[in-house]
């Protein structure tokens, strides 16, 4: 098995935590993480995918083992977590790779892709939302909300959201057997997203989720105009991003493959081999390798 090395780069002045495996020499995977969890829930995959790939997972400013600076001293938005991200890749000289995008490395996916369609190879997208279909109201109505006008009873629904047992639902949800679930997952991100100050750090970036959206119709032009092979891998029980997410991208991508798993949000924390298995046969059959 291929090891899994745990590096830290400078990037705009800030410290970058990555998970890294694989030769150089080989294609490039971006494993981009959702919220609140990290690289860590990429610690299993990454080295199913590096006998094939280099491949490279990490963490946003704000989250994991990267730099968590204070409101007052980083512009908490998901273009600047794309600029670190955008700045370390080329640190490392990587200029064209595929993607894995889950929950909030959708976003940061997409304004990569954005930037330059071109350098992408392709997409996996394991509930990471490209579609207003994908959301499932009763979990985003507080967030939606809060965005427009920052209202302290929603404010205090999102920081409840940070909590042991909300983090525990994202993990758990949706199984028929959760204690297949390690405990680790999310008291790791419980620990991380409930350091001081951290919990404005992950409002502000709630408070500025609907740029996400406004970017969708640009995104959906671009997918069509670059037939980027994509897969969407799905835990078909989510509650947070519904399966109407994965297949909404059939409308701009008819050849997009779509699989919905009988899994919640983290599925990689359930149905790991599944998982790796849909993409290396996706990638195999859109000649990602080439």
């Amino acid at each position: 098995m291929v090891r899994t090395h745990h590096r830290y780069a400078e990037v705009e002045g800030r410290t970058v935590f990555y998970r890294e495996a694989g030769d150089p020499g080989l294609p490039a995977f971006v494993l981009l993480h959702g919220a609140p969890a990290s690289s860590y829930m990429f610690r299993e995959l990454i080295p199913l995918l590096a006998e094939r790939f280099h491949v490279i997972a990490p963490d946003y400013i704000g989250f994991g083992l990267s730099d968590a600076p204070g409101v007052a001293e980083f512009s908490y938005t998901f273009d600047r977590l794309t600029d670190i991200t955008e700045g370390l890749l080329s640190t490392l000289g990587v200029s064209s790779f595929a993607l894995y995008v889950q929950d909030y490395g959708a976003p940061v996916g997409w304004r990569l892709f954005l930037r330059d369609p071109e350098r992408i190879t392709a997409i996996v997208s394991q509930n990471g939302n490209g579609y207003e279909e994908g959301f499932v109201d009763s979990f985003w109505a507080p967030l939606w909300r809060y965005a427009a006008d920052r209202n302290p009873a929603d404010e205090a629904l999102l920081r409840d959201s940070l909590t042991l047992e909300k983090i525990h639902w994202q993990y758990t949800h949706g199984l028929a057997d959760p204690s297949v679930v390690a405990p680790d997952s999310w008291l790791h991100d419980v620990a991380q997203v409930n350091r001081p100050g951290n919990a404005e750090v992950q409002l502000a970036l709630y408070a500025d989720y609907p740029t996400n959206r406004d970017l969708y119709p640009l995104l959906h032009e671009a997918l069509r105009a670059s037939a980027v092979p994509l897969l969407a891998v799905w835990g078909g029980n989510d509650e947070i991003f519904g399966p109407a997410g994965a297949r909404a991208f059939t409308t701009d991508l008819p050849d997009a493959r779509v699989e919905l798993l009988d899994g919640g949000h983290f599925l990689l924390e359930s149905h790991l081999e599944q998982v790796a298995a849909h993409i290396l046969s996706f990638v195999d059959s859109r000649a990602v390798n080439a």
